[in-house]
Formats: structure tokens, C-alpha cells, sequence
């Protein structure tokens, strides 16, 4: 990943592409069990107090109630589920958590209570499947855990400093070996690839460079958005009559990682961006300014500054497209699945 890049622009299928390479385990994880979840937390707990200290923010977070955030036939993923989540794993990180604005949290939570809910249901369906793990797994799995604790007595130690015990910590790992069983073999039917498609990857443009203008509406009001969309539309047509885009960028762009640079991300490939933006960046012609892109995070005025094919031959670089050709056909996979099960499993998700 380029690091460059923005955290908001950065594809979201990189948890996916997680979850179809390797279920690795983050110590405390915290909220993966089958069905789901405490109904509520002792008044002491942590969890409890960093729920109500995020409650000033969104009051839909107080952990005096139980609000589900995602719903399903057989399981159901709360809001006290999430916190419970952030408490055990973000560690020093929570401060950050405690900045974000009202719309960013509720993004972040929601956001949090999907991945958890996609993961109960792949525990689901991984169960159904009468997916197996051998001990013979599970004891190379742990002792990696080891090793990168460094050693058994720091692992403990790491352990108890998050509240797990060992057996707790074993549980997690199984079962994260049982879904990276279940999507192995959903997954890992031969791939085939052609020669043609070969071909038509290495003659596609490789990565663009383009400065853009965001504005920000994650958490607002379809009549905010509305607005918003008005205000992009209008320097929009400023950038179009010969304005400086990047002077545009540096004034009005709410994206901070590019703000300084005059909305500038250079030499990005394919993959590495949201998929709206990347398409305007690999259609839209070399020079020419885009019409307003809208993505998740909001509207984009995107002005493409080049694009460069790949200068190594054919040869050299035939077997790199090929394995990137069939992890884009896993990744498709692995979606296409993911939507039926949902579909089968009645996945609801209930903003804040």
C-alpha cells in the first residue's frame, strides 16, 4: 500500500482480502463467539465507563441500554458488543477513538459492528459445513503467537493484561482457523487464467496520478448532503472555467492528507483506492476534470494528471498478473458469497 495514501480513499477490501488469505488472530480479540455478545456491562467494567465517556458524544452508546446494531436469524450484533470491542483491542488508541466527532464514531461504530456480524456468520456457515481443525493446527497456530509475544511468559502476560485467559485465547484462535478452513476450500478450486485476460490486464494503464477536492458528508442529513452537493457543484464549475485546481484544492478540499499538496496522490495502482474514485481516475481523460464523484466518505472533483502503463515486458511480469488475476477472481468469490449468506441469514443493519 502506497503511504501516500489516505486512510479514507484506501479500498475496503483489504479487511476482505484478510479474511480470504488469513484469519490471524489480534490478542483480546473480543466479540467473535457464535452467537453473540453480553447483554449488558457491570457499572465497574472499563467497557462501561469508555461507553459512557462515548455517550457525551453519541448518546445512542450508553451502555444503560442495549441497542442492536446488526440483526440476523441467528445471531445479533449491540452497540455494547462494539465498545466491549474497542475497550479490549484499541489499547493506547482509545484516546483517538475519544476525538472523533459524533458522525465519525457513529461511522466507525457501525462500521465495527458489520465486521463483527459478517464474522458470526461466517462461524455459521463454517459450522454448517462441518469444517474441521486439527490439533495439529491449532498447536502451530498458537505457538506462532508465541513466538511473536516472545515467548510463553510474555504471551501470558499480554494475555492477562487484556482480561483473556489462555483457554479463552485458544477458543478465538480455533476459531479463526475454522474460518480460514471453510473459505480455503470455498476458495481454493483451480483458477484458471487466459492468456487473453493476461493481455488485457498488462495493456491497461498501470496507476494514475490526479489531484482532487473532497467534501466531507459521512454522518449528515440528506439535506446537508444536499448542500454539500451544491457547494462541490459550484467549484466545480470554477475548476472547469480555468481556475487553479490545485489552489482549489489547498482552500477548500476536507481531505487532510492531500490538503497541503493541493489535492495531490501520485502513482497509485489499481486496487488501492475506493472503486468509484479509482474508476474516475483510470476513465476520465489525461487533463481533464471529472464530474462530482460521490463515494461513502462524500463528493470528489477529481483532475486526472496522468497515467502510465507498465514498461517491464510481458514476460517478466506475466506470472504477477496472473496470481493478481486470481486473487480478483477470489475476491469476487469470496463477495458473491458473502451476499448470499446474508440473504439466507436475513443481515439487517440498523443505523445508530
Amino acid at each position: 500500500m502506497l503511504p501516500s495514501l489516505p486512510t479514507f480513499l484506501v479500498e475496503e477490501n483489504e479487511v476482505k482480502k484478510t479474511l480470504i488469505l488469513c484469519f490471524v488472530l489480534l490478542i483480546g480479540l473480543y466479540g467473535c463467539g457464535k452467537k453473540g455478545g453480553v447483554a449488558g456491562l457491570d457499572k465497574d467494567h472499563p467497557a462501561y465507563i469508555l461507553a459512557q465517556d462515548l455517550a457525551a458524544v453519541l448518546p445512542a452508546l450508553d451502555p444503560a441500554n442495549t441497542i442492536s446494531l446488526v440483526v440476523s436469524k441467528n445471531f445479533t450484533v449491540t452497540a455494547v458488543e462494539v465498545v466491549q470491542f474497542f475497550q479490549t483491542n484499541l489499547g493506547n488508541r482509545i484516546a483517538e477513538l475519544k476525538g472523533l466527532d459524533a458522525p465519525q464514531l457513529k461511522n466507525v461504530v457501525e462500521q465495527q459492528a458489520v465486521q463483527m456480524a459478517e464474522r458470526k456468520m461466517l462461524i455459521d456457515a463454517a459450522e454448517d459445513a462441518k469444517t474441521a481443525v486439527s490439533p495439529e493446527e491449532l498447536d502451530a497456530a498458537l505457538n506462532y503467537q508465541y513466538s511473536r509475544a516472545g515467548g510463553q511468559e510474555a504471551f501470558q502476560k499480554a494475555l492477562s493484561e487484556n482480561g483473556l485467559s489462555k483457554e479463552e485465547f485458544k477458543e478465538n484462535i480455533r476459531i479463526d482457523l475454522l474460518i480460514q478452513n471453510y473459505l480455503n476450500a470455498l476458495l481454493g478450486q483451480e483458477i484458471t487464467v487466459t492468456d487473453e485476460e493476461i493481455f488485457t490486464v498488462y495493456e491497461q494503464d498501470k496507476t494514475a496520478s490526479a489531484r482532487h477536492i473532497l467534501f466531507l458528508t459521512e454522518g449528515k442529513t440528506e439535506d446537508e448532503k444536499a448542500e454539500i452537493l451544491k457547494r462541490s457543484e459550484a467549484i466545480l464549475a470554477r475548476a472547469r472555467s480555468g481556475e487553479d485546481f490545485a489552489g482549489l484544492a489547498k482552500e477548500y478540499t476536507e481531505d487532510p492528507g492531500s490538503k497541503d499538496s493541493g489535492g495531490l496522490y501520485e502513482n497509485f495502482g489499481r486496487g488501492y483506492m475506493v472503486k468509484a474514485f479509482e474508476d474516475a481516475a483510470f476513465s476520465v481523460p489525461v487533463g481533464e476534470i471529472s464530474d462530482v464523484v460521490e463515494t461513502e466518505y462524500g463528493y470528489h472533483i477529481i483532475k486526472v494528471l496522468s497515467r502510465e502503463k507498465e514498461s517491464r515486458p510481458l514476460d517478466e511480469v506475466r506470472s504477477e498478473i496472473e496470481e493478481k488475476i486470481k486473487q480478483d477472481k477470489k475476491s469476487g468469490t469470496f463477495e458473491r458469497h458473502l451476499i448470499e449468506l446474508k440473504q439466507q441469514n436475513g443481515f439487517e443493519i440498523i443505523a445508530l
